[in-house]
């Protein structure tokens, strides 16, 4: 064979990785947005309230892009939460320093978790400081639960697919 048809063969691979490689960029972009449809939420004021409306997922689920102690964190909205809920391997990465152990009745059963404080946690321009949190070593993603802790300082209302969430 030439070298020039062993060229034009090399040509045709790297023209479908790279494709491929396109491909999968393009797709798993449009994945995570189908995961957090929120992943740059938009704040509004009016007077001295701040309002941030977050879109549901396929799921049906409340997830936002937001921030713990300046780092970029996901959330994922949970009522049913008592406080915010974080992965115990993240404490490091959050500066969040584990406290006294205790039992937690989970969705997924009885799990010891860490109490812990967040100095701040903030969803678009809307900021709540000084958090009451645990640390689960049960969660395995890096997702946040948003819990009470958080949403008790904060009004919120659902409207159709929408979640508003607004300052006191």
């Amino acid at each position: 064979m030439s070298d020039s048809g062993t060229l034009g063969k090399w040509m045709v691979i790297l023209a479908w990785v790279c494709g491929f490689g396109l491909l999968v960029l393009v797709f798993g972009d449009l994945l995570e947005r189908q995961i957090n449809p929120n992943t740059s939420p938009q704040s509004t004021t009016q007077g001295s309230r701040t309002q941030v409306t977050l879109k549901q997922n396929r799921a049906g689920h409340y997830v936002t892009s937001g921030y713990i102690n300046g780092q970029a964190v996901v959330f994922l909205v949970d009522t049913g939460a008592t406080d915010v809920a974080v992965p115990a391997h993240l404490a490091d990465k959050l500066g969040l320093v584990a406290g006294r152990t205790g039992l937690a009745s989970t969705a997924n059963g009885t799990v010891r978790v860490a109490e812990t404080r967040i100095d701040n946690v903030r969803i678009g321009d809307i900021e709540v400081n000084d958090v009451r949190a645990n640390l689960n070593p049960g969660m395995r993603d890096d997702h946040i639960l948003l819990g009470m802790s958080v949403l008790r300082q904060l009004e919120f209302t659902q409207r159709g697919d929408s979640l508003i969430l607004r300052t006191l």
